[in-house]
This record gives structure tokens, C-alpha cells and sequence, in this order.
């Protein structure tokens, strides 16, 4: 692809963004229905293009070159299909995020101002191994009515073109729906022609290594929202329910352990460290975790092939069934190993003692912060948000899950009759009222 290919592709979402801004939620519904049911039909299809993108992971995996994790993402199966139509299907159903009244204020008698959600126009993603981004990330902007630019990884390269044709074709049943307001690039060298064009691309959410995010807002002016890594924790409280806690801890590395909200380093107060650990080690075992320990957890699991933990590991997202577990003298040491080793992206405390628990939840710099849940449950789908285009870990605009809210801004709308600013300046200046009322533009 060449940078004129490129720049052609996103010059067509450009304007095919301004349009969509004003199709019916009814149109842009009925779009999203007809990719459900054309995803569905075509399920053999893309599961069949999607072995090949597994064949070739397991090649390099084998060769050291791609991580298990890695592979684990890229694979499709019934089950993954079935949630991804399920998924697009919930993104169709959520509640129109256009249009909305924000703030509606009389300045003054006829005179009102409205702020009124609408699309960010043209948002530029980079992404990487999971085919089901891309659906994800395509369903969510044509629910909020913007373009979208899709750059995946190679390694799902075959799966991505597969989707990105159904999803393509399938929106172009319902006539309101622009042509364009999809595109698909894939060569490695085109990131950096979508970097360079400010001018018509609203927002860029990489979803990769801090290195790649890092290295997009350096080379680009078009503002980034991004997604990093996700260094998780949990930490044991001293007045955790211990059993409670074992299989919370569990969940949080073991359920699904190639994704950003499973945790890495596992904090446990000294208190309960002798009672909580080995029960704990023993249910890791079960899953072949590998574990890695400060001093204290070594001895305390001296029994357990428990490696030493480096600097290094505290501040590692593995993506894979390695742990870091380290003991804490107090509430205050966990928070400020969190806040010094953690992401921003998600953190939970077990504990009865909801003092603590508060203490805790404010105390720590995180996208989500729980009580008594695993990490897993930071998620665009379980916060009932249809889905997501990933979880932000920095703070502008939006936090945490990206859903359909994160994807819209806001514009002011002026009704008067006839109003001159002049009428409100000089000695006999008329007053504002500046007072809120419940209107809808």
C-alpha cells in the first residue's frame, strides 16, 4: 500500500464521517443487525481464514519469535464467534449516544444554549492479535457515528480482511449508511502517513506496548487516547475472608490470562501471609502458574519452586501464566507499590473491613479501582457499556472502558431571536440569567 492508497482511505472515512453524523439511530441499528446476522452467516468462513492467521502464530511460536499469549488471542472458534455476534448485536441495542442534551441554560429570555453529544468525526486504531478488536472497535463507531480507520496486527492479517469485508458489506444494505465510513489498512508503513494527517483524522487509539503507544504520540499531533499494558494487582487485605480471597485471586490471573485486566503481581499484608499463601499456591499449581516472590513469600513457600522476583517483574505485564507475588507490612506499602509499579489501569483490594477498602479505592491511581472483585470484571461489555475499543489508562477524555460515551464530544447550540451582544455591554447592559433548565434541543 502506498502512502497515496493510505491517504485516500482516510480522505474517504473523512468524508464519509459527515454524513454519518446525521444518519437515524434507526439506520445505523439496522447496519449493525445486518452485521450480526452477515458475521453469523459467515461464521465457517472466517473461522477458516482465522486457522491459517493460528497456523502461522504457532509457527513463530515455535521458532520464539510470538509469545502463547500471543496466539491465544489470535484463535476463533464457535464460541468466540458466537460472542462476538452477541456483542455487535448488544452494541445495536445500547441506547442512541447522539443527540443527547447535555446542559440546556437561558441566558436569557429566548435566548438558550444547549450542549448536544455528537460524533468525534474520524477515529484512527491500531491494534494487535485479536481479530474481535477489530469487529469491536468497527461496531462502536458506527453505533456513535463516526468513521473508522482499522490498522491490525499481521499476524491476524488473513481474519481481519475477512471481517473487515463482511462488516463492510454488510453495512451497505441499508442505504443511509455512507460508503467509506470503514477502512482498512494494512501495511506496517502506513501508520506513520495516518500519523501525519491531523488535518482529517479527530483521534488515534493505539492498543499495543507502551513503546508503540509512546512512539505514536511523539510522531503525531492528532490527540491519542491510549492503551497500554495493564499491570494489575490484588491485594490480600490483613482482614481479607481468605477463602474468599483464594478464589478471587484465582480468577484474576487464571480465568483468561492473555488479557490486559488479569493481574500480574499478587500484594498480600504479613498478617495473613502464612495462613493465605500455600492454601493459595496450591490453587495456582493446579493451573501450572509460575510464581515469582519477594523474600518473605519465598520463605513463607519454601515448599512451592517459587523463582526469585526481580525489579523488573513488578512493573511486567506477563500476558501469561506467571505471577509476582510480594508481602507488604501495611495498607499504605500496597498502595505504594501500585501507584509505583501499576499501569493505571485496574486494582482490587479483599477485604471485610470497608475503612480499609475505601482507603484503598481512593488512595490508588487507577482507570478502576474494586472491592472484593477480580480484576477481570473491567470490561466495556460487563459495565454494560455493548463493548469497547479499549480501556484508557491515561485521563483525557475518557477512562477506563471505552464505550460508546468515550467515543462522542459535544457541541454548543444558540436559539435566540434576534439577540445582539451589544444589547448586554455598556451602561445599560442587560443581565444574563444563566440559569440551568430540563430541555432537549
Amino acid at each position: 500500500m502506498t502512502d497515496t492508497d493510505t491517504e485516500s482511505k482516510v480522505e474517504a472515512a473523512e468524508a464519509a464521517a459527515l454524513e454519518l453524523a446525521n444518519v437515524s439511530d434507526a439506520d445505523r441499528r439496522a447496519a449493525l443487525e445486518a452485521i450480526a446476522t452477515a458475521i453469523d452467516d459467515h461464521r465457517e468462513d472466517v473461522i477458516a481464514v482465522n486457522d491459517r492467521d493460528v497456523e502461522a502464530g504457532e509457527e513463530l511460536l515455535e521458532a520464539g519469535e510470538y509469545t502463547q499469549a500471543l496466539v491465544d488471542r489470535l484463535k476463533l472458534d464457535d464460541a468466540k464467534m458466537d460472542s462476538i455476534v452477541e456483542m455487535v448485536e448488544s452494541v445495536a441495542d445500547q441506547a442512541d449516544p447522539l443527540g443527547k442534551t447535555l446542559q440546556a441554560r437561558h441566558l436569557d429570555d429566548d435566548l438558550d444554549l444547549y450542549r448536544v453529544a455528537v460524533p468525534i468525526g474520524v477515529i484512527g486504531t491500531v491494534f494487535e492479535s485479536r481479530p474481535d478488536a477489530l469487529v469491536q472497535i468497527a461496531a462502536l463507531a458506527l453505533k456513535s457515528g463516526n468513521a473508522v480507520i482499522l490498522k491490525g496486527g499481521s499476524e491476524a492479517s488473513h481474519s481481519n480482511r475477512e471481517l473487515f469485508e463482511i462488516i463492510r458489506e454488510a453495512a451497505q444494505d441499508v442505504e443511509a449508511i455512507p460508503e467509506g465510513w470503514v477502512q482498512l489498512i494494512e501495511a506496517r508503513e502506513a501508520v506513520d502517513t495516518v500519523l501525519g494527517m491531523d488535518e482529517h483524522i479527530d483521534l488515534l487509539m493505539p492498543r499495543g506496548s507502551s513503546e508503540f503507544v509512546s512512539y505514536v504520540q511523539d510522531n503525531t499531533q492528532i490527540p491519542v487516547l491510549g492503551h497500554t499494558e495493564g499491570v494489575c494487582h490484588v491485594f490480600v487485605d490483613s482482614e481479607a475472608d481468605l477463602d474468599e480471597a483464594v478464589e478471587v485471586a484465582y480468577d484474576a490471573k487464571v480465568q483468561y490470562t492473555a488479557v490486559c485486566n488479569a493481574i500480574e503481581t499478587l500484594l498480600v499484608h504479613e498478617d495473613v501471609a502464612e495462613a493465605f499463601l500455600p492454601t493459595m499456591a496450591d490453587r495456582y499449581a493446579e493451573a501450572d502458574v509460575e510464581l515469582r516472590g519477594d523474600e518473605r513469600t519465598r520463605e513463607i513457600l519454601e515448599e512451592f519452586d517459587v523463582r526469585e522476583a526481580t525489579e523488573e517483574d513488578w512493573r511486567t505485564e506477563y500476558g501469561d501464566l506467571i505471577l509476582s507475588i510480594k508481602v507488604v507490612d501495611s495498607l499504605v506499602d500496597a498502595i505504594d507499590h501500585v501507584n509505583t509499579n501499576g499501569s493505571k489501569h485496574t486494582e482490587s483490594i479483599l477485604t471485610e473491613d470497608d475503612e480499609t477498602a475505601r482507603k484503598f479505592m481512593t488512595g490508588v491511581d487507577a482507570a478502576s479501582v474494586f472491592h472484593n472483585a477480580s480484576t477481570r470484571f473491567s470490561d466495556g461489555y460487563r459495565y454494560g457499556l455493548g463493548a469497547e475499543v479499549g480501556i484508557s489508562t491515561g485521563k483525557i477524555h475518557a477512562r477506563g472502558p471505552v464505550g460508546l460515551e468515550g467515543l462522542t464530544t459535544y457541541k454548543y447550540y444558540l436559539e435566540g431571536d434576534g439577540h445582539l451582544v451589544a444589547s448586554y455591554a455598556g451602561e445599560d447592559a442587560l443581565p444574563f440569567s444563566h440559569e440551568d433548565f430540563d430541555g432537549e434541543w
